[in-house]
């Protein structure tokens, strides 16, 4: 047999080393050996901390014994007979005056509201004879029982209510809200002379039998120049909580998210 010639013996022998080298690196690496190093004192263990988590105590659960106290609202007065006055006269917008100023009495009935699983809001629709007799209350919708119960409950134990302004059975919906985070906005009487938007119809809807034609919408009624005098009379001054609720309904309103998204 010929022998390997001297540089082919080297190179494989290097060969051989570097991959045991690399082996050994990688199984160190790995866990599989452990270096003891000289210069490495043992009795010294390294922790490794991650980023301490700060207590947010808005944050906390109060199920489990957060310090935060719970938000309350007091229950806003009751009507002023100056206010009752004005609303047992006033016609215009099915009564306006009439059944923000029922809704506030009711409201003034309830007590305070506070943060927890009581607070929400109700519906109800409600008829009030000419006399002002309490005919009918229907609950249409809710998000708290108490609140239900406790409006119910005012409801009941109300005063004697004047006759409603136009002389006929007042029938409306009323939300109560009974959290302190709402309050029962006053109204804004400012725009009550003007015509009612008048109710959007699909112009091309078909039943399927009738001959197929664009429905025109109808004009807004337009007052006689008599007329809107007249009704100017019946408009009170705005009160300065009327004018900054209706300004913060707007401000929410058109600063939604879900309307001014920028793409």
């Amino acid at each position: 047999m010929k022998k390997k010639p001297p540089r082919l013996l080297f190179a494989l022998w290097l060969s051989i080393a570097i991959h045991l080298g690399l082996i050994l690196w990688w199984a160190t690496y790995e866990g599989f050996i452990f270096a003891k190093l000289k210069d490495v004192n043992l009795n010294i263990i390294e922790v490794r901390l991650e980023d301490p988590i700060t207590k947010n105590s808005d944050d906390l659960n109060p199920r489990l014994g957060s310090d935060k106290q719970p938000a309350s609202l007091d229950a806003p007065s009751a009507p002023t007979a100056e206010e009752w006055a004005f609303a047992s006269k006033y016609t215009l917008k099915n009564s306006k005056g009439y059944r923000h100023t029922f809704g506030q009495q009711v409201r003034s009935m309830m007590g305070a509201a506070v943060e927890g699983p009581d607070q929400g809001q109700v519906r109800f629709k409600i008829e009030i004879a000419p006399n002002g007799t309490l005919v009918k209350v229907e609950t249409l919708w809710k998000t708290s029982d108490k609140a239900e119960q406790l409006a119910r409950r005012a409801m009941k134990s109300m005063p004697a209510l004047p006759p409603t302004p136009t002389g006929k059975s007042l029938i409306f919906e009323r939300t109560i809200s009974f959290t302190p985070f709402a309050t029962n906005d006053a109204p804004v009487y400012r725009d009550d002379c003007l015509p009612d938007t008048p109710a959007f119809g699909n112009p091309f809807a078909w039943d399927g039998k009738s001959s197929q034609e664009i429905k025109k919408s109808k004009p807004a009624e337009k007052l006689s120049s008599e007329a809107l005098a007249e009704c100017l009379k019946q408009l009170p001054q705005d009160s300065i909580d009327g004018i900054t609720a209706e300004a913060q309904r707007q401000l929410d309103i058109w600063s939604s998210g879900k309307l001014n998204q920028r793409k």
